[in-house]
């Protein structure tokens, strides 16, 4: 594992006064909490903190620990800033810059070296797998004695998407029992408890301290900004080279905090990574797509906070899996899971919790849809989705496809079959099979059903209401698929049906999609004003699928359509340059985001069936595909550094946005790395 390394140096880290405040970390717990700063140490999002657990609901996730001001006191007196703390500007402060050494990813963890006056100090930071629980280690390399280190813990419990310039109206109360700290809240929310590990370093009671905080991105993104932290003192100690000591903060109680040593819950989770990579496909096992690997891991985890799913699934001898859509703010949605499934988990060799993952939102199909979320906090999802239940059908395929379970294809069938007749008689938000020309039509005012989905307030930015291009190829494919599994295990007379629902979408696709004055396909058809000829990326999809709907005649076409308007280094454009609504540049507050969200703003995971598309085209060119995926390797050492993002501005240098660490993303690059691997590096794995 010791070769799965990222490093940034100190040339880039101090190359700027914002270098290291642009990239972030983040450190997942399998339960959908996490750990997660800027590369400094400073929080400049509501979202950041040290310590985010993922409680049962009704709360969900709650930020415990935000911060550890740290410091280390050199003999002549001066305190040495490791992170966390900024100057009146809201700049990372000099004294940090100038002892900054390098920051690394050592198999996905974060490692800090910092060096001032003959002092290395290392300082490393995870989080055992599914514990609300973080450990920060620092370790003395080299000094010419003992050094005292001074950590200040940063509080203030709240929800993580609460406002952040609330009032502290909250009454901290701290207790102790010998080196065990507890700090405690009021009865709603859980304490919060603390301990160093490695030599005696007490709490001092200072009176408590309260800081102001600046939030810059939250500046940035348009919503409030400012907000106030409290301590009730500092642990305080010395540190002998070669020796480290471990800050551990948790939600759990101490009988688990004691059960998990520093040192073992280190090795535990470096076993656990290196077996991570050693299941993935031989093509992933090398080289950044090991990092994509491990952070492909950040994204599956078991929703702690619907203990009713836990008590179902035990009962069936399954587990519960699902998939955050992206950090720091998504929960799990059904769109993003369902395509996302093949590149977290089947590539990666986690098809077991591919399984569960599709038996889980099986549970909670409603009028033949699946959920599009589950709101954090909640039990229950929301279901305004027209193409995520269409896309589980994919999922499906892929997971049989890749392990040739067929009793779990016999489980899911009767759910897969009164999806279709749902559809095809109508269902929620106006989904249903329009009885004229068989193709898929949806939408209900005031919703926004598809993937593009942005809506601020009232205002739905791209409603597309209609027979939307990428649904009505989502839906051809389906039905061939239950056509092919219910001929298999029912024979073709059950078949039949299904089959001649597929053959009559295809006829009316071919016959009406096509739009001969633009060269390309409509982007929706039967819309509020008519068909829609923007020039979109979700045409591919009628070729990527796996039941292509549309003519090979127009293969050509559409693809070098793609290619040539929307293609760029980090996946499609979601608009065309020169159309009415483009917009270059993803930035601003929500309104003017939302608004560039799906109008030229590049999404990552689209590179996905564009390759697909390459690929049914050009069967031989695994190169030139692969060639499409390399655009993504650089951005590695970007925004959140080992990672993807969910999205990017429209033009060079097509700057990193969105969450900084997007299921989807990850999942496409790594399931098409392993696609496009050449041939005789397949045959010899």
């Amino acid at each position: 594992m010791a070769d799965i390394v990222r490093t940034i140096g100190r040339a880039v880290l101090q190359s700027a006064p914002d270098a290291a405040l642009s990239r972030e970390w983040l450190v997942p717990n399998g339960l959908g909490g996490f750990a997660s700063t800027t590369l400094s140490g400073a929080v400049t999002r509501r979202y950041h903190g040290l310590l985010v657990a993922a409680l049962p609901a009704p709360l969900g996730r709650v930020v415990m620990l935000s911060q550890l001001a740290e410091h280390i006191l050199l003999p002549d007196g001066t305190e040495l800033p490791l992170g966390g703390e900024r100057d009146e500007d809201w700049q990372t402060p000099e004294a940090w810059r100038g002892a900054v050494a390098e920051f690394r990813l050592e198999a996905g963890l974060p490692v800090w070296r910092f060096e001032r006056e003959g002092i290395l100090v290392e300082k490393r930071i995870l989080m055992p797998y599914r514990q609300n629980m973080v450990n920060v280690t620092y370790r003395l390399l080299e000094a010419p004695g003992p050094v005292r280190l001074k950590l200040r813990p940063m509080l203030a419990f709240r929800l993580l998407e609460e406002a952040v310039d609330r009032p502290m109206s909250r009454a901290y109360r701290v207790t102790a029992e010998g080196a065990r700290y507890t700090v405690s809240a009021g009865a709603d929310l859980p304490s919060l408890n603390m301990t160093v590990v490695g030599g005696p370093m007490p709490l001092t009671l200072d009176g408590g301290d309260r800081r102001e905080i600046f939030y810059d991105v939250e500046a940035e993104r348009g919503y409030d900004s400012r907000g106030a932290l409290w301590s009730p003192g500092y642990f305080s100690g010395e540190i002998a080279p070669g020796r480290s000591l471990t800050f551990v903060a948790a939600t759990e109680d101490w009988r688990r905090i004691e059960a998990l040593p520093p040192d073992d819950v280190l090795a535990f989770e470096t076993e656990r990574r290196r077996r991570l990579v050693g299941m993935a496909h031989p093509s992933l096992r090398t080289g950044p797509m090991t990092e994509l690997v491990l952070a492909a891991d950040s994204f599956l985890f078991t929703p702690v906070s619907r203990a009713s799913d836990m008590m179902r699934a035990w009962a069936e001898g399954d587990e519960v899996r699902t998939v955050i859509a992206g950090y720091h703010w998504f929960t799990d949605w059904g769109r993003d899971t369902m395509i996302s499934l093949e590149g977290l988990a089947l590539v990666t060799g986690r098809a077991n919790e591919a399984r569960w993952i599709l038996r889980t939102f099986a549970h909670y199909i409603r009028d033949g849809l699946i959920p599009n979320m589950f709101p954090d906090g909640r039990d229950d999802g929301l279901y305004h989705t027209a193409d995520a239940t269409l896309w589980f059908f994919h999922a499906v395929n892929r997971y049989v496809r890749a392990t040739a379970d067929r009793h779990t294809l016999r489980l899911l069938l009767p759910k897969l079959a009164d999806i279709v007749e749902r559809h095809r008689a109508g269902t929620r938000f106006g989904i249903g099979m329009d009885p004229a020309d068989g193709l898929l039509r949806q939408g209900q005012e005031g919703y926004q059903l598809t993937w593009m989905d942005a809506k601020v307030d009232d205002w739905v930015v791209t409603p597309r209401r209609g027979k939307a291009v990428e649904i009505n190829a989502l839906w051809y494919n389906a039905l061939c698929l239950l056509a092919g599994w219910t001929a298999e295990e029912q024979g073709e007379d059950a078949a039949r049906p299904y089959r001649e629902m597929a053959a009559r979408a295809r006829a009316s696709f071919n016959a009406r999609f096509w739009c001969e004055a633009a060269g390309h396909l409509h982007d929706v058809l039967d819309g509020e004003e008519g068909d829609d000829t923007a020039c979109r990326p979700n045409q591919i999809f009628a070729i990527a699928l796996d039941h292509p709907v549309l003519d090979r005649d127009r293969w050509d076409a559409v693809v070098g359509t793609v290619r040539d308007r929307l293609l760029t280094p980090v996946g499609l454009r979601s608009l065309a340059p020169g159309s009415r609504d483009y917009k270059a540049k993803y930035f601003g507050d929500l309104r003017a985001r939302d608004a560039a969200y799906h109008q030229g703003t590049v999404w990552g995971w689209l590179i996905g069936p564009m390759v697909e598309a390459w690929l049914k085209l050009h069967p031989e060119d695994r190169a030139g595909a692969r060639r499409l995926l390399e655009g993504f390797l650089p951005h590695l050492d970007e925004a959140g550094v080992g990672t993807i993002s969910e999205v990017f501005d429209a033009e060079a240098p097509f700057a990193p946005r969105g969450c900084i660490a997007q299921a989807w993303s990850v999942a496409e690059v790594l399931r098409c790395w392993a696609l496009t691997e050449p041939p005789e590096t397949a045959a010899s794995s």
